[in-house]
């Protein structure tokens, strides 16, 4: 379109916008006023429109009105849409702008082409299909036309665009039409740049992407609309591939980086993508794998930088060599984890590890990044950045796990080859030497713990031990000033094979370590000394150790100062380490330390992480011998006029110092927790009466269950009389669980009830039935699941005290009301059986599990009254897209309660089984008797049949080890919940138990129930019942 007439209305707009790119502020904030007045009136749009298309206009103010028009479009296109702002731009308003968009798309500004599709992509959300039919044929042509490669390049941008937003109804009759089209623009290398071919790839891979998410519903469909295109497209991929990767060539980078994203697609998502087409791209992938290598050498491991790095695309695609490197690591990594298609390169294995671990150098970027920013080099060893070296350890971790003992022989062997290339390269006088060898290290410690399973094994054909002990002696000697980041690897890899290295080398690199810290040597050898001693002094001969342990102490200490960010996170965690080492010298150290690590507290109280890390690092000096009482007299003194005076302190600083309070209390003796209480109980309480703060508000709750639970009955004669105490908790507690409180801030309220009812019992059981009110008041007002699972923790901890008149319990939820509910049982045990399955900790799963049982064997009548939510119906509607996410939510079928009840105890026993299978190597009892069994036989004939290989109650124990094993970390408020007898329950065996009785007990209602249980959920129970 060569330009458009302008009118008095179209020069006005014209000149309103230019006056938004004035530099003076009044100027601008008065055109910008008056845009947004002149978009509520008809025309607006199309003006804009005008002014993108009027190509005697300066590109900038082009580019500015198709910028607004697509935010114009969001506003008031589609009338009902959750941004639709009124007026709604009219029917022929419509056609005019989308008339005028489509005639510009061949404008030879890539950057205002970009900015024109995506105004058109903005209208096609809610026109194309139905309102704008013609819009593929429009853009079919264009991309079709060879003698207008500006009209290709818009076609392209535009569609590009567009297929980010297709679904499966677009994409199945889209896909025949346009696969054609974008065939000819790739394989016609002369009429069209390598730019405009790999955009054709990009929607390639958006398209082939969509049909991977409609493969698991569509499959035989999907596979047959591709499967004829397979061959040709995998042609044009080898004919890209098969070349040499050409140096500071970025849209050669480009074009094979949209190709590996293809495959990628392809293999993952088409089961007709075969070994004999596979074969067909091996040669050409290999190509550009070994050849990519020397330019990334060349231009990355020993250039200065990648002058491309950073650098996009008028598009805003990245260029740079190295998103190239990490998309092939990416489709190594896809082939090597296909049981189908890592055959294909089984006997080239060895070579692929060998070339990866050239990769993993260090580049001479990062050498300059890391020489001069000790946090950037903790980041990305902590894996938090994504680089080469990164993607590169991904691909050997699965080598190791996908070709099991040839894989890890290929990465032992090619470890060693390169260990060898690096002593050569060193005896020639090379100055980048160290490079390789750190590499090799670098491979060999992501790989640790593979590494060290195969070693105890003695599956492996090479001696790792051998292989590291050579490597790290030879080069115990070097300069840290010359080689710092080999002398950093030397200490990480260390600390992490010290299972496989001799106590000599261990103990020689322990010493260094420790003295390391205080020395003058680069910041990076710092970083491994700290993490080689993180990992090495628990397990360190404390004999050894002790006479060098103040000295590192006080190193460390000073090193705090130095710190800052990921550092600072590392120091504190070798701190902790050190001082839970340290045994006798942390009574002397205390003084010295903990002044310093409360000082750092405060200083980055806003910092979740580092105060977190600060509490822990006290919390180790706490737990030292001689230090508990020192910590306490230093700590209670500050905390108490934080928390007396909390309108006065910085943010963060009253949260933390009840963080702070709690963990002091933690197991602490009775006169500390005397001492916190003179202090800071009064305060506290008023914490959770007045303050609006939710973190405040948690944190102080979580203070106040540390009290409950560390002064129990002695509590309540600190008070000023005799009822204050008791009073204030109550207070507290009706505060936390009144239902207008937003859900954060009662969040931890079930744990300190918890408490109150543990160790306040007789207390608590004068207000048992308002306690139950305000519960199911709380939990139905609360819009957080978690503060929902804590709450149904205390209605399973009563029916244990109502144990054995669990009858009685039940009887008194049935005269209370819950809102929508016949009765508070009613509704208890409709949140309830959603929520079991949610809940988590060992402790939390044994209460409400058993208290589930409890329940059932009560039999009450009521019971079978109640339905409730059984299992999730299965959707066969294909793929979710935007307008199915709008329909119908899941649906679900309905159950007796007791059937559900012993469907969530069956689950309860298939998620232990399924921690016994991890924690042993065979499972084949579990498997024997799944086999064995008749989905439609008696449960009880069936479980009377042949029994377990081992005795059942070895199983069973087995079953109860390995479920706490697996749970015990989950919660860190265990130390509060050990008291509970409750805590000590083999939920293995208290299931079989249960089951075992309540099957005997009624054999008619017991068949009755598992029939509406899964055939799994049956296995499950047969397995305990077969003891």
């Amino acid at each position: 379109m060569a330009n458009v007439a302008v009118d008095e209305d179209q020069q006005w707009l014209i000149n309103c916008l230019s006056a938004t790119l004035d530099p003076n502020q009044e100027v601008r904030s008065f055109a910008e006023a008056s845009l947004d007045q002149a978009a509520l009136q008809p025309g607006f749009g199309k003006g804009l429109s005008k002014v993108v298309a009027n190509r005697d206009l300066p590109f900038g103010l082009r580019q500015l009105a198709a910028l607004i028009l697509k935010q114009f479009i969001k506003k008031h296109w589609q009338e009902g849409d959750e941004s639709f702002q009124h007026p709604a731009v009219s029917s022929d308003e419509k056609a005019v702008i989308r008339s005028l968009l489509l005639s510009t798309l061949d404008d030879p500004n890539r950057k205002l082409c970009t900015a024109i599709s995506m105004a058109i992509a903005s209208i096609a959300v809610y026109d194309w299909p139905e309102s704008w039919p013609d819009l593929l044929d429009f853009l079919l042509k264009l991309i079709g036309d060879q003698n207008d490669m500006n009209g290709v390049h818009g076609g392209l941008r535009c569609l590009a665009l567009l297929s980010g937003d297709l679904d499966d109804t677009i994409i199945p009759t889209l896909v025949p039409v346009l696969f054609p089209r974008l065939y000819t623009i790739v394989s016609s290398s002369q009429t069209y740049n390598k730019y405009l071919r790999t955009k054709a790839l990009s929607i390639v891979y958006a398209c082939t992407s969509m049909l991977g998410d409609m493969s698991g519903v569509y499959q035989v469909e999907t596979n047959a609309l591709m499967e004829p295109m397979l061959k040709p497209w995998i042609d044009q991929f080898s004919l890209i591939l098969e070349h040499p990767v050409q140096p500071e060539d970025p849209d050669d980078w480009s074009i094979r980086m949209e190709v590996l994203k293809c495959l990628n697609q392809f293999v993952q998502n088409f089961p007709s993508f075969t070994e004999s087409l596979f074969m067909d791209i091996v040669g050409p992938l290999w190509q550009t794998f070994v050849s990519s290598l020397r330019v990334y050498t060349q231009s990355a491991i020993e250039g200065t930088e990648d002058p491309y790095e950073g650098s996009y695309d008028s598009d805003g695609a990245e260029k740079s060599l190295d998103s190239f490197v990490i998309q092939l690591f990416e489709f190594l990594l896809t082939i090597v984890g296909s049981t189908k298609l890592v055959k294909v390169v089984a006997n080239n294995i060895a070579d692929l590890v060998y070339y990866t671990i050239a990769f993993l150098q260090v580049t001479e970027q990062q050498v300059h990044t890391w020489s001069t920013d000790a946090n950037q080099f903790v980041a990305d060893e902590d894996d938090v950045t994504y680089s080469c070296r990164v993607s590169g350890a991904l691909l050997l971790e699965e080598v190791a796990t996908s070709c099991g003992e040839e894989g890890i022989d290929a990465i032992i062997t090619s470890a060693g080859k390169r260990f060898s290339e690096s002593q050569q390269e060193k005896a020639s006088g090379s100055v980048v030497w160290w490079r390789l060898r750190e590499a090799t290290l670098f491979a060999l410690a992501s790989l640790s713990e593979q590494l060290l399973e195969t070693e105890v094994s003695g599956l492996t054909k090479v001696s790792l031990g051998n292989l590291l002990e050579q490597i790290i002696t030879e080069d115990m000697g070097i300069g840290v000033h010359e080689y710092p980041f080999l002398y950093a690897r030397m200490f990480i890899s260390v600390a992490k094979f010290s299972s496989v290295i001799s106590s000599g080398i261990l103990e020689h690199f322990l010493h260094a370590a420790m003295k390391t810290i205080g020395m003058n040597v680069p910041p990076a050898v710092k970083v491994g000394a700290c993490r080689a001693l993180s990992q090495l002094l628990p397990e360190a001969n404390k004999s050894t150790i002790q006479p060098l342990m103040m000295g590192l102490l006080s190193s460390l200490t000073d090193l705090l100062h130095q710190a800052s960010d990921e550092t600072l996170h590392l120091v504190l965690e070798t701190l902790q380490a050190a001082i839970k080492a340290s045994h006798e010298s942390s009574a002397s150290a205390e003084p010295i330390i903990s002044p310093v690590i409360l000082n750092m507290w405060v200083l980055h109280i806003s910092d979740p992480f580092i105060s977190i890390d600060a509490i822990e690092v006290l919390e180790a000096i706490k737990n030292a011998p001689g230090c508990f009482l020192p910590l306490a007299s230093r700590i209670l003194p500050y905390i108490g006029p934080v928390l007396n005076k909390r309108q006065q302190q910085p943010d963060g600083l009253v949260a933390g110092s009840l963080d702070l309070l709690t963990m002091l209390l933690k197991n602490a003796p009775t006169d500390v927790v005397k001492a916190a209480y003179d202090a800071c109980f009064d305060a506290i309480i008023r914490i959770v009466l007045e303050s609006d703060d939710h973190s405040e508000m948690q944190n102080a709750t979580e203070c106040l269950a540390s009290f409950v639970s560390g002064g129990r009955q002695e509590l309540l004669a600190w008070g000023s009389d005799s009822g204050f105490t008791m009073r204030s908790l109550l207070d507290a507690a009706s505060r936390l669980l009144d239902p207008d409180l937003e859900s954060s801030g009662s969040l931890f309220v079930g744990s300190y009830i918890l408490q109150l009812i543990l160790h306040l019992p007789s207390q608590m059981g004068q207000h048992i039935q308002n306690l139950i009110v305000a519960l199911v008041r709380r939990m139905q007002s609360a819009s957080i699941a978690g503060l929902r699972s804590s709450l149904l923790l205390i209605f399973a901890r009563l029916i244990h005290l109502s144990a054995p008149n669990v009858e009685q319990f039940i009887n008194l939820l049935l005269t209370i009301p819950a809102e929508g509910y016949q009765n508070a049982f009613v509704y208890v045990m409709s949140e309830w059986t959603k929520q079991q399955g949610e809940i988590q900790g060992a402790y939390q799963i044994k209460v409400t599990t058993s208290a589930l049982a409890l329940l059932l064997s009560s039999r009450h009548p009521e019971l079978t009254n109640i339905n409730v939510q059984g299992h999730l119906m299965k959707s066969v509607s294909g793929i979710t897209t935007r307008s199915k996410a709008k329909s119908a939510p899941d649906q679900w079928t309905i159950m007796s309660l007791p059937a559900k009840i012993l469907a969530i105890l069956a689950d309860a026993l298939i998620e232990i089984q399924e921690q016994v299978q991890d924690a042993e190597d065979e499972g084949s009892d579990w498997e024997e008797v799944h086999g064995d069994m008749d989905a439609d036989g008696d449960l009880l004939s069936s479980a009377a049949a042949a029994p377990f290989g081992r005795s059942g109650y070895q199983h069973l124990e087995a079953m109860a080890k390995a479920y706490n094993e697996n749970q015990e970390d989950d919660y860190e408020d265990n130390t509060l919940n050990v008291a509970d007898p409750l805590n000590e329950i083999n939920l293995a065996n208290y299931l079989a138990d249960f089951l075992s009785k309540f099957s005997q007990s009624d054999r008619q209602l017991f068949d009755n129930l598992c029939q509406s249980l899964t055939r799994t959920q049956q296995d499950a129970i047969k397995v305990v019942l077969n003891r």
